[in-house]
């Protein structure tokens, strides 16, 4: 089977999420993609068929320790694989409970792609819930930024955000694996997502993966698309565009491009650059 390797949400020739992109005549069964996804070690792997017809794509996302119903950044190198190999136009994308599209095209001597993601939905956390993300990761009410508060978020999965008054407490987030990966499964989340903002078009994000079996990940556009449907619910004063900043504390550095529109719960629009990695 010949797996891809692209990272999403480049910075020029360095950063991004590295994702595994596997082409098919026909979908493997589940159990074989599981087992290829970890074999490849990314956060995620995506794995795309022709639907008969040929108009629409059969996508499907694993992790190396689950399948994720909806993947940013594998999707966004699943565009750029799809523009290399058949030429710079929209794909349509047939997902698990969602059909989206992706646009990929040259961009000098890489490619870049933008999707379109699931609706977006948004719901505020409870006080419980709050104190017990907070305790997961050893941060307290007084670090928060009253100004976004804590949320589950939906836009292709479910995330929950917390934003952060204070750069330097985004870069100390830390938590167990064990612990937050029973936490995540227990709340149906993916990624639970910390964010400080430097201005208000401009973000510095931290993504906790434990779910998937992944401490952290450099970027991650599934959450960025639900993030930004929250500012959106929350009438946060985005000028229709912000850019997310991700995986800096990593060594990654990762650049999220997200436009938004005016209709509550549309889809949002999630861009960035790609870059083949050496196998």
């Amino acid at each position: 089977m010949n797996v891809l390797k692209i990272a999403a949400f480049s910075d020029g020739d360095s950063g991004g999420n590295p994702a595994g992109v596997v082409l098919c005549e026909t979908l493997p069964d589940g159990q074989e993609m599981q087992a290829v996804a970890a074999d490849v070690g990314f956060s995620e792997t995506a794995f795309a068929a022709l639907e008969e017809g040929g108009e629409i794509w059969r996508v499907r996302y694993f992790s190396p320790e689950s399948e994720v119903p909806f993947c940013g950044h594998a999707t966004i190198a699943l565009g750029a694989a799809l523009a290399e190999k058949f030429g710079p136009k929209k794909y349509m994308l047939r997902l698990n409970d969602a059909e989206i599209s992706v646009e990929g095209e040259p961009a000098e001597d890489q490619y870049a792609a933008a999707l379109q993601s699931p609706p977006t939905r948004s719901e505020p956390l409870d006080e419980a819930e709050i104190e017990a993300t907070l305790a997961l990761f050893g941060y307290t009410r007084a670090q928060l930024d009253e100004n976004i508060p804590p949320a589950r978020m939906h836009g292709g999965a479910d995330h929950y955000i917390v934003a952060l008054k204070n750069r330097n407490d985004l870069s100390a987030m830390n938590y167990s694996l064990n612990s937050g990966r029973q936490f995540m499964k227990n709340r149906d989340l993916v990624t639970i997502m910390f964010v400080w903002q430097e201005d208000e078009k401009h973000f510095h994000a931290r993504n906790a993966f434990a779910s998937g079996g992944v401490l952290e990940d450099p970027a991650t556009g599934a959450a960025a698309a639900a993030f930004s449907g929250y500012l959106r619910d929350i009438n946060w004063p985005h000028g229709a565009k912000i850019t997310i900043i991700q995986g800096e504390d990593m060594g990654s550095r990762s650049v999220i491009t997200a436009d938004i529109g005016d209709d509550v719960r549309s889809s949002i629009r999630i861009s960035g650059a790609t870059r083949r990695m050496v196998a």
